[in-house]
């Protein structure tokens, strides 16, 4: 890794920036909040989230267990050196030989699919220890907040029509013993309600079956470093009066998995205009950056961004920010009565550290660099690929 002094350097865009202490503060603002409202807890940092290479070395440096949903992410925790039983495994399409190598080496398991169940013969009898996830009608508790509404999630054993007591049956009958359960659903709002509902289920069930829990793991989908929103605090004191109702906190720990509210804030991605065109309709402002590399799935309206311009200019009614693919839709925001931008101004887009490295598509351009900032300097954690890496392990 090389190193990269002085921020004001000029670096080749497109690239990401992950300020490491905003990183480092955002998270020991959750770590304080599980210590003050629950001090038995685990924190597992979501790989789906953001897998790049130094940031879940860096989670796992903080204390984090590694939150895996297939054999690849398993595969890559070990790879990076988490110890063997410091791995939560979640997700319905984990592999066999994964599956079963988690529950031998001590890992958290939650299991999600029936075939699962089946896998458990072949565990070691004293091995047998899962936690289930369950699956509830969040929309039913929280009215407009779910992601799925009608529909339903598709996450783990229904409680409502019953599953999940045939699960239960059907594990105690090979004596396997439930360790956990995992609550993780997935909201549009991450509002303080979905969390009181989680808690209240898990409260729900225990009262159902009297399970001897060693966990409760209520997932993430927190909000995290937004002043404007729910702070980690609000989130673990609510719950906190709720579980401690019907759970002894040293006897059972607090999972928490989050991905966004630790990762989103803290990174960038800087861009650089490279050409400015008039037509009948608009003034076009093309920029070396993409909307696919900080909302590939293209479904947000705004983002929070910054500029830096070479001199004050005056102001234009309207220029229309665009990327570098060839999609007309590559269209980042529409600056309105604002300075005019000019070839070689950047425009830095923050609060983009989720979901964004990890579905980048590989469109035209391949992955940009990825600096870490901390005490103003610039440290390159992922070269950029050039067509040699995206060759590799291709047969021509």
């Amino acid at each position: 890794m090389g190193l990269i002094e002085g921020k004001s350097m000029e670096l080749k865009t497109p690239y990401y920036v992950i300020h490491k202490e905003e990183l480092d503060s955002n998270f020991k603002k959750l770590k304080d909040a599980m210590e003050k409202h629950w001090g038995n807890y685990i924190v597992g940092y979501s790989y789906k989230t953001n897998a790049l290479p130094w940031v879940i070395k860096h989670f796992d440096t903080l204390g984090c267990y590694a939150e895996v949903v297939s054999e690849d992410e398993y595969n890559l925790a070990k790879l990076i050196g988490v110890q063997k039983n410091s791995i939560i495994y979640n997700g319905p399409i984990k592999t066999k030989d994964t599956f079963i190598e988690a529950l031998e080496n001590g890992c958290i398991v939650n299991i999600d699919s029936q075939r699962e169940i089946e896998w458990l013969d072949e565990v070691e009898k004293a091995k047998r220890t899962v936690g289930i996830r369950i699956n509830f009608d969040i929309e039913k508790m929280c009215p407009g907040q779910s992601q799925c509404a009608e529909e339903g999630g598709r996450f783990g054993f229904c409680y409502e029509n019953g599953e999940l007591s045939k699960v239960v049956r059907k594990l105690q009958e090979k004596n396997v013993k439930i360790s956990g359960i995992h609550l993780h659903t997935s909201s549009k709002s991450r509002g303080l309600d979905i969390y009181r509902a989680i808690a209240e289920m898990a409260c729900k069930v225990q009262e159902e079956f009297r399970f001897d829990l060693a966990f409760i793991d209520v997932g993430g989908g927190f909000f995290g470093g937004l002043s404007t929103k729910p702070q980690f605090d609000e989130y673990l004191s609510l719950m906190e009066d709720i579980l401690s109702k019907h759970f002894n906190k040293e006897r059972t720990k607090l999972i928490v998995e989050p991905g966004m509210a630790v990762i989103g804030a803290p990174i960038s991605y800087v861009t650089t205009v490279v050409d400015v065109k008039d037509t009948e309709f608009n003034r076009f402002v093309v920029t070396d950056g993409t909307r696919t590399s900080i909302d590939p799935l293209m479904t947000k309206s705004s983002y929070f961004h910054t500029y830096e311009r070479h001199s004050d200019k005056e102001r234009i009614p309207k220029q229309v920010i665009c990327g570098y693919t060839c999609m007309e839709h590559d269209r980042l925001f529409t600056a309105i009565n604002e300075p005019e931008l000019s070839v070689g101004d950047k425009i830095i887009y923050d609060k983009v550290g989720a979901y964004t490295m990890c579905l980048t598509p590989l469109f035209i351009k391949y992955f940009p660099d990825v600096y870490v900032e901390e005490n103003d300097e610039l440290k390159i954690v992922r070269n950029a690929w050039k067509p040699e890496q995206y060759v590799m392990n291709s047969m021509i």
